[in-house]
């Protein structure tokens, strides 16, 4: 059996402030636009957010970005209204991180 990430489910009950983050913040498309049900295009998965609640566990899931060009995606970003941690290298990669609107982490890095 070969499983492929196709996509990532975020509950949410600010729909409009997450559509904002990951389409105009983020730039990422939107692909799909039902009520209740947004998925965005991510580059090889879809970030999909569905109205309701989810309760996570003590470390949410973190989101990870590729990029090769960290502190231009950064700058981008905190452009955009994102905050963002500082640039962390180490470890075999270059990265930084941030949170949506309802505080789920995502990370940019240049890992392979």
């Amino acid at each position: 059996m070969t499983l492929s990430m196709r996509r990532i489910v975020l509950f949410t009950n600010d729909m409009p402030g997450m559509v904002a983050f990951y389409r105009d913040a983020l730039g990422l498309k939107l692909r799909k636009d039902e009520k209740g049900w947004k998925e965005f295009d991510a580059n090889g998965c879809v970030i999909a957010l569905h109205n309701g609640t989810s309760e996570v566990g003590r470390r949410p899931p973190k989101i990870g970005f590729w990029t090769e060009d960290i502190a231009a995606a950064r700058r981008t970003l905190i452009e955009r209204g994102v905050r963002m941690s500082g640039i962390v290298i180490g470890a075999g990669l270059t990265r930084c991180e941030g949170k949506d609107p309802d505080g789920n982490p995502f990370q940019i890095s240049d890992r392979a």
